[in-house]
């Protein structure tokens, strides 16, 4: 459950969807299963173990987004296609056209589907309403973009927008590494990627290596930037942030995700509140912070407070 990716979107300044209101909604769009002739279908599922489609815990609400993708690899498609074309040719006497074979592979494909394997996959979202969060656990936008435009077709309407800061996440970071410092919450720590900007975009990559050096600095008045670049928050979470302000590869450095200390009892259901407690309460600081640290417009930064 703990946050590994964040996609980063603002809501509107005027959500007011409760979580009763929110869980009917999910509810009416859960996950069906992949029919005969689908390749895909995406609902909403449980996003915890006490079977509730919205998970609240003071306020701040867990979602899970369910997709099943049937999988037909194209190789197997043409191998099928392929073997029976063969086939065909004996019996016609001549090969197969190109009009021929294309749709050979359609029949094939209408006949594989049924038979296709399905994999599932869950993406987790966090709504924070009191700060005015919409956070998505994705590795990629395309993933976020898929839940959200999922709850906004659920819900009917959701103008909710990615996170916009008046000076880009690129020349911060830059500038931060420059510097050999970043704002006062947060520490450089020893990783980042550099990126020239003319056309062939040589890039340098640093991984557990000193960024406070002469190197570095030579790199950047050289015309090289900042694509990404690993960032510590108040000695408690670690993470990285790159070009597009998502914030990847985060890690609770304080926190004990683990088994109760010795003699304590907590069971499975309040665990799962403790830990999303803890994290929704660490990560809304953090990203106030990163707002303010890149200039998030005030209005914004004035409406969430």
């Amino acid at each position: 459950m703990w946050f590994k990716n964040l996609i980063v979107y603002r809501l509107p300044e005027d959500w007011s969807v409760s979580a009763t209101e929110l869980e009917e909604k999910l509810a009416a769009r859960s996950l069906m299963p992949c029919g005969s002739f689908d390749m895909q279908s995406k609902g909403w599922v449980f996003s915890s173990d006490l079977e509730r489609y919205v998970h609240t815990v003071n306020g701040q609400h867990l979602i899970a987004l369910g997709v099943d993708q049937k999988l037909l690899p194209g190789s197997i498609i043409r191998q099928v296609a392929t073997d029976r074309a063969k086939e065909i040719a004996k019996e016609q006497g001549y090969p197969v056209g190109r009009r021929q074979m294309r749709e050979l592979k359609m029949r094939v494909t209408e006949e594989l589907r049924g038979r296709a394997l399905t994999r599932k996959r869950v993406t987790h979202a966090w709504i924070d309403p009191e700060h005015g969060w919409l956070v998505v656990n994705a590795s990629s936008e395309g993933k976020a973009e898929e839940l959200v435009e999922t709850l906004r077709d659920t819900l009917g309407s959701l103008q909710v927008t990615l996170l916009e800061t008046e000076r880009s996440p690129s020349s911060s970071m830059t500038a931060w590494l420059a510097l050999g410092d970043a704002p006062v919450t947060f520490t450089i720590d020893d990783d980042c990627e550099l990126q020239a900007a003319d056309q062939s975009k040589p890039v340098i990559r640093y991984v557990r290596h000193p960024l406070d050096g002469k190197e570095i600095r030579a790199q950047i008045t050289g015309g090289m930037f900042a694509t990404r670049l690993g960032l510590t928050w108040k000695d408690r979470i670690s993470f990285v942030l790159n070009e597009k302000l998502h914030v990847k590869k985060v890690e609770f450095l304080l926190m004990d995700k683990d088994q109760p200390a010795e003699g304590e009892s907590t069971n499975p259901g309040e665990q799962f509140d403790i830990d999303f407690t803890l994290m929704t309460g660490e990560l809304a600081a953090l990203l106030n912070d990163l707002a303010r640290a890149l200039g998030e417009p005030e209005q914004k930064q004035a409406a969430a407070a």
